[in-house]
């Protein structure tokens, strides 16, 4: 399934420019034009990562990346900046920020999209593995299907939601959890608006440590 990614820049021009080569690669591309507008978009959906210019006018790169980094709702969204202003010191600051990649102007497409690319595999590969550390931690052992048996989960979610939470702990993106649930992304994401409000929690990050803290409580 496509991940979703949002690109933040002033220019139109070359806003349509990066929106058009990630979608050519069947990515699900949502756009904005300045650093407020992004954090408005942020509100509607959460996407898989964010390539955003540094110099726009009114909230820059360096401060959207603050503001990311500062919620622990978007704290862990990979970031990539994309600028024409190529400096030791852009660089630098915004690595100290805590941006995943630089890009510079006139972009290469095919190194942007293997950056991207990059990128999600190792998110990928991060949830697969913490899923991994879960089945360890608990000591299962993989079921005649192959999977893993997950830990109980308190009786406060419903059936639904107790399906969305290991999913959720193995890094899948809503669209690709509605698409093994087979079940609409709204609902996915209705799911998950549920168990954070349940359990008083503000991210996905949450959801998946309490997965893993299951996991070692039942070995333990």
């Amino acid at each position: 399934m496509s991940k979703r990614l949002l690109v933040v820049d002033d220019e139109a021009k070359l806003l349509r420019a990066v929106a058009m080569c990630l979608r050519s690669e069947g990515y699900e591309v949502i756009t904005a034009r300045s650093g407020a507008e992004a954090l408005v978009r942020l509100t509607e959906a959460i996407p898989d990562l964010i390539i955003t210019d540094i110099r726009m006018p009114g909230m820059d790169g360096h401060a959207l990346a603050r503001s990311l980094r500062a919620n622990p709702r978007t704290d862990l969204i990979p970031v990539i900046f994309l600028t024409a202003k190529d400096t030791r010191e852009d660089r630098i600051a915004g690595f100290r920020t805590g941006v995943d990649a630089y890009v510079t102007k006139p972009f290469d497409p095919e190194e942007l999209l293997a950056i991207v690319s990059s990128i999600l595999k190792r998110v990928q590969r991060t949830g697969t593995e913490l899923a991994r550390m879960v089945q360890t931690a608990k000591g299962d052992e993989p079921s005649a299907s192959g999977a893993a048996a997950q830990p109980a989960l308190e009786e406060e979610f419903t059936e639904a939601e107790a399906r969305i939470v290991p999913l959720i702990a193995r890094g899948l993106s809503n669209k690709e959890i509605a698409a093994e649930l087979r079940i609409s992304v709204g609902t996915v994401e209705g799911h998950i608006s549920n168990i954070l409000s349940k359990k008083g929690w503000t991210s996905r990050v949450e959801i998946a440590r309490y997965m893993f803290e299951r996991g070692a409580g039942a070995k333990s």
